[in-house]
């Protein structure tokens, strides 16, 4: 059983790493396999054990072992016809191309917590009916409600109904639909999987000018009952604990819903080691259920009918089951709290049957369940951080001989999940807490024993005082976990290691933590080598790797040598809370092993290009600044700061840097051709140029730059590829100044259906018009380019020689994604 559920678990696994789904044919006939497989199993244990049993080689059960074979290559295509399936069906519910970007009047029901946002607040939409003639909306869809949309002078009715959406309300609404797309880098999240997770088919804006109206003031269906229970209890801590800076981690422990905690405190949790407890989780579960159920059973056997009817261990048990269930539900159903539901579960079917169960089978059908209902829980760290945990202390702890004090066991369960943790959290993180044993070490016990409890009793209890004694313990907490992250040591980074070095730093975790008298326990840290010293592989003197990012609308490039880095551009700014520099950047400078930056270039004072500066300059150290713009930053590193140029030059390995524009003078002198100078045309023209070819980096120049760079620098205009100027913008471009680059490649960075347009079909053709090859980030993802000497010729007339183009999204292809 436990096995089976293993390689169910594999096959659905396997099949969210596909850059398409099985045709339905595919599934029928692997589900004619699977049942043709169980049925052979059942034959051969049945027929033909007395005959594989007569051959003397024989001396262990053959015909078991083969039927457990069987078996498990019957699960492992069961989950892969499962997740297969369960995908095509939630596919198949998808907004048409045709119809993005198109205002649609529906009719539906607000299916989940409003989430305060910076701009307005965003829900989930069950669409029950679509008003426009002919046009085709998915069911389940995310709507943002936008305050800045509202006029200087709004109505009294408007006003009356903005920021007025509660969950289970049904509105009839005008809105704007895209399908879900998110941005796609290496070492990035992955928006359009989770959407999918989510069942999120479409995202877009309620459109007020068009008018929207409430229907219902609460449509009865399970789901809505409980996220308006969960809307009301928010409510009642956001006004126990109004312009509170930690509410937002309350309101986490109750509800599950985080959206609410500072990006601030996210990076202390991350740092110390304990973002596993500020969202409810297996410990939280547990401790509710097992106070459930000492209480259950206090009252019980204190009624002797009661106890001739059900034993009291049984009705205890259901008693904690059924709170951890209606807990689960508050906390909106997350992979950790159904893993200990599930587990629970189990458990009281185990002592109800009175079967005897083995942790490893109760683990394996907690594994196999949330599968079963979430095949897209696989694709989430938290899934395989939350099993794993259970799975590494189960191993650690069980088999132990003789009674253990309390506070050695506690150690060794500290010791167990840091070191067992550790592969994990590297593959999928790059990094991990140093200090996390001594921050876990006092706030798992706040957290879980104190802080919970009283969160808890406040908000469904109309008693204020546990509320706000449940913050005074949380602010301890927050302020001793403050004070370790100000230690000069606190997290261990790298490189992200491939995954396959996985497999030796498991087996060396489950040798070292072998009970003691193994011999060479220690022996076992020598599986932690693949993953601690394979390091990515760094450009040869003369070559170059440059990493178009895809940070939607703006841009961001990385350019390696063989000993140097150099970050043009940070991004944008998504808000004040999250930025292009914190999302992007800095996990891919992370993963890809760079701890530092020998320069970073921001053109000019753009968001999309400048937005994510300041986390780029608070987590990252820089040797140099250089930007066309005063950015005020003299708080931060790094101390040497100054504008660029025309003129700048350096070397970096045998490759060649170089400032085309702006002109000095233009820092005393803020005209072009006698009208004022625009940001946009002080754009730093960086042209960079190695021994296998050459890239020109343009910002935001419009064509009044490129008619100066025409004049002063035309001879050294030509390169192989080019970021094309302002996103493919009609105010860019200029046929002459593209003829006089000739770009074999030109990149477009623009963000998907953005509002400008970018990039203007008028401005592709011209490419075209002198043969480049296009590409796009919104289509393509981040582009890698490989700048490498040794590489043969390309004899593709289209491709510049020495030069190899990696499109992210076509490398790294999910059957999730859209194809363009």
């Amino acid at each position: 059983m436990t096995f089976a559920a293993l390689m169910f678990v594999l096959g659905a696994w396997i099949v969210q790493q596909l850059p398409h789904l099985p045709a339905p044919s595919w599934l029928l006939a692997i589900g004619i396999a699977c049942t043709l497989v169980l049925i052979l199993a059942q034959i051969l244990a049945q027929n033909y054990s007395p005959l594989i049993h007569s051959f003397r080689l024989a001396r262990f059960h053959w015909s078991k072992v083969l039927n457990r074979f069987l078996c498990a290559v019957s699960a492992l295509l069961l989950g892969v016809c499962w997740a297969s399936g369960f995908a095509l069906w939630r596919m198949s519910d998808e907004l048409p191309h045709a119809w993005e970007q198109k205002t649609v009047e529906v009719i539906g029901v607000v299916a989940s917590l409003p989430e305060v946002t910076e701009h307005g607040t965003r829900f989930k939409f069950d669409v029950e009916k679509i008003l426009t003639p002919n046009a085709i909306v998915p069911h389940s869809i995310s709507l943002n409600h936008y305050s800045a949309y509202i006029k200087p002078k709004p109505t009294s009715e408007i006003l009356s109904q903005f920021h007025q959406f509660h969950a289970g309300e049904r509105w009839q609404l005008n809105v704007n639909l895209k399908r879900p797309h998110g941005t796609q880098n290496p070492h990035g999240f992955d928006f359009e999987s989770w959407a999918l997770s989510e069942n999120i088919r479409a995202t877009g804006s309620i459109k007020i000018k068009a008018g929207l109206q409430k229907l219902n003031n609460f449509v009865w269906h399970p789901n809505y009952i409980v996220e308006n229970l969960r809307e009301k209890i928010q409510q009642r801590i956001e006004h126990m604990l109004t312009d509170k800076p930690y509410q937002g981690i309350i309101q986490a422990l109750v509800i599950g819903d985080d959206s609410q905690i500072a990006a601030s405190d996210w990076q202390v949790f991350l740092r110390t080691g304990t973002s596993h407890l500020m969202s409810i989780s297996g410990i939280h579960i547990t401790m509710l259920a097992g106070l459930a159920y000492g209480l259950a059973g206090f009252i019980w056997r204190r009624n002797p009918k009661l106890v001739m009817r059900i034993p009291t261990r049984k009705a205890a048990t259901v008693a904690g089951v059924i709170v951890a269930l209606l807990y689960t539900l508050i906390a909106g159903f997350a992979v950790p709290a159904q893993r200990t539901l599930y587990m629970l579960m189990v458990f009281a079917v185990a002592l109800w049957s009175g079967r005897a169960l083995i942790f490893s089978q109760v683990l394996a059908m907690a594994l196999f369940v949330v599968v079963l209902f979430d095949p897209w829980a696989v694709n989430a760290p938290g899934f395989w951080l939350s099993f794993g945990a259970v799975a590494i202390l189960a191993y650690a702890l069980s088999g132990r001989i003789g009674q253990i004090h309390w506070l050695k066991t506690a150690f060794q369960t500290q010791w167990a999940v840091t070191l067992g943790m550790l592969p994990l959290l590297l593959v999928m993180f790059n990094q991990d807490s140093i200090i996390s044993p001594v921050a876990n070490a006092f706030a798992i016990p706040l957290i879980s024993f104190v802080v919970t409890p009283l969160a808890l009793l406040g908000s469904f209890v109309p008693i204020d005082w546990p509320l706000n004694l449940s913050y005074q313990a949380l602010n301890v907490c927050m302020i001793a976990l403050k004070w370790l992250n100000l230690l000069p040591i606190v997290t261990w980074q790298q490189q992200a290691p491939p995954v396959w070095t996985l497999f030796p730093a498991m087996a060396g975790v489950a040798y070292i933590l072998l009970p003691l008298g193994f011999p060479g326990r220690w022996f076992g840290f020598i599986g932690f080598l693949p993953m601690l010293l394979i390091k990515p592989i760094l450009p040869l003197p003369g070559d170059m790797k440059v990493t178009v990012l895809d940070v939607g609308q703006g841009l961001s490039v990385l350019v390696q040598t063989a000993n140097h880095t150099l970050l043009y551009d940070t991004g944008p700014t998504y808000g004040s809370q999250a930025d292009a520099g914190s999302r992007i950047v800095l996990p891919f400078l992370r993963g890809e092993g760079i701890k530092k930056l020998d320069g970073l270039i921001v053109s000019h004072n753009d968001n999309d290009h400048s937005g994510g500066m300041q986390s780029v300059l608070t987590w990252m150290p820089v040797t140099w600044f250089a930007s066309s713009f005063n950015p005020y930053i003299t708080t931060l590193q790094p101390t040497k700061k100054l504008p660029c140029f025309a003129g700048q030059s350096w070397t970096w390995d045998k490759v060649n840097f170089e400032m085309l524009s702006p002109e000095y003078k233009s820092y005393n002198d803020a005209t072009l051709n006698g009208a004022p100078l625009k940001d946009n045309n002080r754009s730093c023209v960086l042209k960079i140029t190695s021994h296998a070819g050459s890239v020109m980096l343009t910002g935001d120049i419009e064509k009044e730059v490129e008619s100066a760079l025409l004049t002063l620098h035309q001879t050294k205009l030509r390169s192989n590829i080019m970021i094309v100027p302002h996103h493919g913008s009609k105010t860019s471009s200029t046929a002459d100044f593209i003829a006089a680059v000739a770009p074999n490649v030109a990149i477009f960075t623009a963000g998907y259906l953005n509002r400008f347009g970018h990039p203007k079909s008028l401005i592709m053709e011209r490419y075209q018009l002198v043969g480049s090859l296009m590409y796009r980030s919104d289509y393509d993802g981040a582009l890698l380019l490989d700048f490498n000497t040794n590489l043969k010729n390309n004899t593709h007339s289209d491709n510049p020689p020495k030069i190899t183009i990696t499109s992210w999204r076509a490398k790294n292809k999910r059957y999730w994604q859209d194809a363009y």
